[in-house]
């Protein structure tokens, strides 16, 4: 069956939270999201940082020059936990713990994983290894009542944070186990200009997704490029 967005379902009225939305990650894809309408709340450890970075964000412009169309909030990582569907764009080191401090928020809701664990050293950027076997996977252990994807790993946040680009020209691949929420999360990266949202696979697939960013970030400084995937014949 060849890729067809019409077929997703209409998230144009959820509201999406971004946890450790002050990061460039979480920050640009918040921003993305704000500029195809979507209702988003910024979430930080600190709530005057989120609210702050929320203002920022609300002041950039939308894809006709004026502010962006999508209503945009700020405060600490619960608030932007009690949304419809949360994006965690954490570092690493403090995804266990964070999402572990909102397991109660989190109940019943679609968590997307874009975490990448990695590790930098004289050699370069390599993936780490996860116990649960991924980031995703971990998330899934620690919430076992929420609905888990894994998506967004492969977006650079140069691109995403540069109000002058207009298309971001990448597939994000989607993984998960429930297909609802899957097909939800296809449809949010469908919102944004020039992206699909692609399923690929269960969450116990997520591990070579996460690990495939180093080889990324390699190609991107060898070539001074944003690099990011397309699947072909789909």
């Amino acid at each position: 069956m060849p890729y067809d967005s019409s077929i997703l379902p209409d998230v144009s009225t959820l509201t999406v939270g971004v946890l450790g939305g002050t990061g460039p990650q979480g920050r640009g894809l918040a921003y993305r999201l704000a500029r195809a309408g979507q209702s988003v709340v910024l979430g930080s450890r600190s709530p005057e940082r989120g609210a702050a970075a929320a203002a920022e964000l609300a002041a950039l412009p939308g894809a006709d020059g004026g502010p962006v169309p999508g209503t945009v909030t700020g405060g600490d990582n619960a608030l932007a936990a009690a949304t419809d569907v949360v994006i965690a764009a954490l570092p690493y080191e403090g995804h266990a713990e964070t999402l572990s401090t909102l397991r109660a928020e989190l109940a019943g809701r679609i968590l997307v994983d874009c975490v990448n664990p990695l590790g930098f050293d004289q050699r370069g950027p390599h993936a780490l290894a996860v116990p649960e076997g991924s980031a995703a996977e971990q998330a899934a252990a620690l919430l076992p009542d929420t609905r888990v994807t894994a998506a967004f790993h492969h977006v650079s946040a140069v691109l995403l944070t540069d109000p002058g680009v207009a298309e971001i020209e990448t597939d994000v691949l989607v993984l998960g186990d429930d297909r609802a929420a899957t097909d939800a999360v296809q449809a949010l990266a469908a919102r944004i200009t020039g992206m699909r949202g692609v399923y690929a696979g269960r969450l116990r697939n997520a591990g070579q997704i996460e690990a495939l960013t180093a080889n990324l970030i390699a190609i991107n400084k060898r070539y001074k490029a944003h690099a990011g995937i397309r699947i072909t014949d789909v």
